[in-house]
């Protein structure tokens, strides 16, 4: 459902949002039931996530889920990704298909769009072509009128870390500040807390952060988070082969430079040709 590259695709962004998504409504556990990547039919047709109220009549005060009705459709897309205006009608033939293989009243199902950007495409497309009324309800959440189903997108930078910490932090862009907060929240949760997904797509897309996190010391509370979840002594045993590799290819590339033929290169440093081709 992205267009990402393999290498952020493995990541695994998507079972991170959902770890989110549920912190962020923890208050609703009991009147909500998550579905991540809701199967519609036998083929490779998939929702992200549904969340479905247990009650009809539970009211949802948080702010991401205002709009929420009985059903809930959510299209998540990676900090990499966008949500384009193809992307908003295939989530909505979904909605559609959702709404008939689940016998459900269209106009009890929601559509809730979420990613790392202004969606002012998609926005300006709604507005001109399909005569949409589209304002920005609270920080980061534009919400949709003039469909017979609530929709709202969500830009997750714009939220605000108070109201929506799990989803603003939900990032490969964050700084040590937000890396001491969203810290700070995974040590609240305690070691039972179902987020591992959440924390290795957050400590594997700022590895430099985590590193940086690590060598200030005490101060932080992530290091002490790593060493609960027993990823520590692998971080930094990482960052080992990591500095290994670093010096090899500084080695190749000095001997490069004094014009040292490639073949001998590649005995004494082990890496290959290509690599050491494309050194500068």
């Amino acid at each position: 459902m992205t267009k990402d590259d393999a290498s952020h695709d493995k990541l695994q962004w998507h079972p991170a949002f959902v770890e989110a998504l549920q912190l962020e409504l923890e208050a609703y556990r009991d009147a909500l039931e998550f579905f991540p990547e809701y199967q519609l039919t036998a083929g490779p047709l998939k929702i992200d996530c549904v969340v479905v109220k247990k009650a009809k009549d539970v009211v949802i005060k948080k702010n991401i889920a205002a709009i929420f009705r009985e059903w809930n459709l959510l299209e998540y897309k990676s900090p990499d990704d966008y949500v384009s205006v193809e992307d908003f009608y295939k989530v909505y033939g979904y909605a559609c298909l959702y709404a008939w293989i689940e016998k459900a009243p269209i106009n009890s199902l929601t559509m809730s769009f979420v990613e790392s950007r202004y969606p002012g495409k998609l926005i300006k497309h709604l507005r001109e072509v399909r005569s949409y009324t589209v304002e920005e309800t609270s920080a980061g959440i534009y919400t949709i009128q003039g469909d017979i189903l609530p929709i709202q997108m969500i830009d997750s930078r714009q939220l605000s870390a108070g109201e929506n910490l799990w989803l603003k932090s939900l990032s490969n862009r964050l700084d040590l500040s937000a890396f001491e907060q969203i810290s700070a929240g995974i040590a609240r949760q305690g070691k039972t807390a179902r987020i591992t997904a959440y924390r290795d797509a957050i400590t594997n897309a700022n590895a430099e952060i985590v590193q940086e996190a690590i060598q200030m010391g005490t101060r932080l509370t992530l290091k002490q988070v790593l060493e609960d979840a027993g990823w520590l002594a692998e971080w930094e045993a990482n960052g080992e082969a990591r500095g290994k590799e670093r010096t090899t290819l500084d080695i190749a590339r000095k001997m490069k430079n004094k014009g040292l033929p490639l073949t001998e290169i590649v005995d004494i440093t082990g890496l290959g040709i290509e690599t050491i081709s494309s050194l500068q």
